[in-house]
């Protein structure tokens, strides 16, 4: 790692024992480095893309709508309208004379054909430098056709998904307050930041639910337009993702007098950290409930812990390495792979700030490698020096843990299982199981020098 691109970003590399903790962060993606970062529309994308009901309509080329087709893959209960992925296409003679005619076409075509439940219209960045009057359009449309039609303001070369995910709030936020409150209890609470990849979601209302607690609104996961309308007569607010949502948890509170609770439902201790904390938020109002929490917690570790035992047994002194969106995700995979005896050796995302990695710094192991807004080079670079046996990522870090020989899990958009909650626990442990204890690591290059059978016996046993 030398030369100029790293002297330009040593300063978002931090490794631990080696020097005093010191971390640069929210910057702007260096130029040329191939950042594994998304754009600001990706960004809007992905958070308001599960909200099922919505018809989601791009403004910009269509390369735009193709690189975010079914970006989350949400599973959803009922409609889904989300999963089709409309865009006005515009071409150079649009952008030489404006498409907001062509925009307004558009959805006064697709509202009459699939009647949603409202429309959210993405800018993206040809939008932005033509001045087409994204907002106007809409508030005409919205009252022609009498639904909610919003504009994402999702513009923006120099920014990141960190910025589309405050225009995706702000789009959120245009809804709540809008519905009817009748029927919400004192007990009731929304999710925030779960996007139902693999129905995650579904996990984790039955356990609110088995708490006694009414789950007003998913937002976005498996969302419905109606629950976001009325989503402010909720008494809490339970976030997820440290970036993708707590925007709107803040504007929620700030706007309504709903608190919020930051949580994470990955891993053994952050799940039942999540349900104990919700459970005393309540206790107040039912002094039953953490008795509740205690038997569902309880209940669900005298099934797990059994089995995790026997991964950690073959999965102990592995290494791994750790590359999300947001950090927050990454404190609970570094806990997780603790319990199944392994060592995080690398770990970073693309969006964290100082406070995040400052609390990796303290979670993690002397010589553990933080890094901030990454690119393959660097990654690739790290994995090797590490000898990492497993790398969990997205989509866009997949193709590097495949050239370089390393099992890979998917702990973002195109997941099929769910890992979330604690059955969640032992899908991931049996997937890092799988991927790490493979024989096919005897065959590649970078593990020729270790004695053969050593992972086929681990594997039969």
């Amino acid at each position: 790692m030398t030369g100029s691109i790293y002297a330009e970003r040593s300063a978002q590399i931090h490794r631990k024992g080696e020097e005093p903790f010191r971390m640069v962060c929210n910057k702007e993606s260096l130029a040329g480095a191939v950042s594994q970062r998304a754009c600001v529309f990706c960004g809007s994308r992905v958070v308001l893309y599960p909200v099922a009901d919505a018809l989601h309509l791009v403004h910009g080329p269509v390369g735009c709508a193709v690189y975010t087709w079914d970006i989350r893959g949400a599973l959803s209960s009922g409609p889904e309208l989300h999963r089709l992925s409309f865009t006005t296409d515009l071409q150079e003679t649009d952008v030489i004379f404006g498409g907001e005619k062509k925009l307004k076409r558009a959805l006064m075509e697709l509202i009459p054909r699939h009647r949603p439940q409202a429309a959210f219209v993405y800018a993206t960045c040809i939008v932005g430098l033509i001045g087409d009057d994204v907002e106007g359009v809409c508030r005409q449309v919205s009252a022609e056709t009498g639904i909610p039609v919003i504009p994402v303001q999702s513009e923006g070369f120099k920014g990141n998904k960190r910025a589309g995910y405050q225009a995706a709030c702000r789009a959120l936020f245009h809804l709540v307050g809008t519905g009817d409150t009748t029927g919400i209890g004192p007990l009731s609470v929304n999710i925030l930041g779960d996007f139902n990849l693999a129905g995650e979601i579904w996990i984790i209302r039955r356990y609110f639910e088995s708490l006694g607690l009414q789950v007003v609104a998913n937002v976005t996961g498996d969302g419905r337009v109606g629950d976001i309308r009325r989503a402010h007569g909720a008494a809490l607010n339970v976030v997820q993702c440290s970036g993708a949502t707590l925007e709107l948890a803040r504007m929620m509170e700030e706007a309504h007098g709903i608190p919020y609770l930051r949580v994470s439902y990955v891993g053994v201790e952050d799940v039942a950290d999540a349900i104990y904390r919700v459970a005393e938020f309540f206790a107040h109002r039912d002094p039953g409930i953490m008795d509740r929490a205690r038997r569902l917690v309880r209940s669900e570790l005298e099934k797990l812990l059994p089995q995790l035992a026997r991964y950690r047994e073959a999965l102990q002194g592995k290494r791994a390495a750790v590359y999300t969106g947001g950090a927050f995700k990454a404190f609970s995979l570094v806990k997780a792979f603790r319990h199944l005896g392994m060592e995080v050796v690398l770990v970073g995302s693309q969006t964290g700030t100082e406070e995040d990695y400052r609390e990796l710094h303290e979670i993690t192991d002397p010589g553990t490698i933080i890094v901030d807004d990454s690119n393959p080079l660097e990654l690739s670079a790290f994995i090797k020096e590490k000898d990492v046996d497993i790398f969990v990522g997205g989509v866009k870090e997949r193709p590097i843990a495949h050239k370089l020989g390393v099992g890979f899990c998917d702990h973002n958009h195109e997941r099929k299982i769910p890992l979330e909650g604690f059955e969640g626990m032992l899908h991931f442990a049996e997937e890092v199981y799988r991927s790490v204890m493979s024989p096919v690591w005897r065959f590649v290059p970078r593990r020729l020098e270790e004695p053969r059978g050593v992972r086929l016996q681990a594997v039969r046993r």
